[in-house]
C-alpha cells in the first residue's frame, strides 16, 4: 500500500499544508477537551438533511458538514468542486474525485497523535497499532540480515497440538487464534502488561503470549497445552473435565477470560 495519498490530496497539501487536517482532527474527530466536544456536537450534522450520523463528513476546503449515506457530501463536491473530506467518526480521508478513501502517512500520523491525545483525556489506553520499526529497529534489522521471515510458503507458525483426551475442540480454537494476524502482531510485539502482580501463572493472557512465542519460534515439535487447559478449567469451571466440549462455547469462554485478564 502506498504511503502517499492520491494526486488530489498531494496537490492540496503542497498548496495549503496540513493545518486544515490538524484543525478538523482536533475539534471535529478526536476531541480531547470539553469545548471541542461541544463544538463537535454543535457542528457535526448534515447541512442537507440534518442527520447527526453515521458517516458525517467535514469538507477540507471549507466549513461544511454533510452525510455520506444520503450522498449530500457528493452533492457538495458537484456544486463546489471540493473533493476532499474527512469522516468525523473515524478520521478517514475521502477523495470524491477518485471516488475512494485515500491514505497518506503524514495525515495518518497527525490523526494517530490526536486520537491518542483524545483517548488519554478520557482515561483510555493508547489505541493499538501494529508494530512498526523505528530508526533504531531498522538499523538493527539491516545489521542482522539472517533472521526469520514470514512469506507465502513459510512453515513458521505451523505447530501440531497433542490431544489431551477429548480436547480437539480446544486445539481447533487455539490454532484459529494463533493464526489471526491482529492477535499475532499484538502478542509477538510484547504489548501485554500482566495485572497479576503476585502470581502471573494465573494470567491466561500471559499463557497465550507464551504460546504465540512457541508457535512462531520455528520449532516443529508438537505442543502440549496442559497449562492452558488448567487455566481454562480454573477460570471457566463449566468447561472443567475431560469430556468433549463445544468449540464455540470454549471460544466464547476463552475470550471472556482474556477480556477480564486484560483489564
Amino acid at each position: 500500500m502506498s504511503t502517499e495519498g492520491c494526486e488530489h490530496l498531494l496537490e492540496f497539501k503542497s498548496v495549503n499544508g496540513t493545518s486544515s487536517f490538524q484543525l478538523i482532527y482536533s475539534v471535529f474527530v478526536f476531541c480531547s477537551t470539553k469545548p471541542t466536544r461541544e463544538q463537535k456536537i454543535k457542528w457535526c450534522s448534515c447541512s442537507g438533511c440534518g442527520s447527526i450520523g453515521p458517516r458525517i463528513h467535514a469538507c477540507i476546503h471549507c466549513v461544511h458538514f454533510a452525510c455520506y449515506t444520503h450522498r449530500h457530501i457528493h452533492q457538495h463536491y458537484q456544486m463546489k468542486g471540493h473533493h476532499l473530506s474527512i469522516d468525523t467518526d473515524h478520521g478517514e480521508v475521502l477523495c470524491l474525485s477518485c471516488g475512494d478513501f485515500t491514505y497518506d502517512s503524514e495525515i495518518g500520523n497527525i490523526a494517530e497523535a490526536f486520537r491518542d491525545q483524545s483517548r488519554s483525556s478520557l482515561g483510555l489506553n493508547r489505541y493499538y497499532t501494529p508494530w512498526r520499526p523505528g530508526p533504531t529497529d531498522l538499523s538493527l534489522l539491516k545489521r542482522h540480515p539472517k533472521r526469520r521471515k514470514l512469506h507465502h510458503n513459510s512453515t513458521i507458525g505451523l505447530r501440531g497440538l497433542i490431544n489431551l483426551g477429548n480436547t480437539c475442540f480446544m486445539s481447533c480454537i487455539v490454532q484459529a487464534l494463533t493464526h489471526t494476524p491482529l492477535l499475532r502482531d499484538f502478542f509477538l510485539s510484547e504489548k501485554h502488561v500482566c495485572h497479576f502482580n503476585n502470581d502471573a501463572s494465573q494470567c491466561l493472557v500471559c499463557e497465550i503470549a507464551r504460546l504465540f512465542q512457541e508457535f512462531y519460534s520455528g520449532a516443529q515439535a508438537p505442543l502440549i497445552l496442559q497449562k492452558l487447559l488448567h487455566l481454562i478449567w480454573t477460570h471457566a469451571r463449566h468447561l472443567a473435565g475431560y469430556e468433549q466440549q463445544d468449540a464455540h462455547e470454549f471460544f466464547i469462554a476463552a475470550l471472556d477470560v482474556l477480556h477480564r485478564h486484560c483489564q
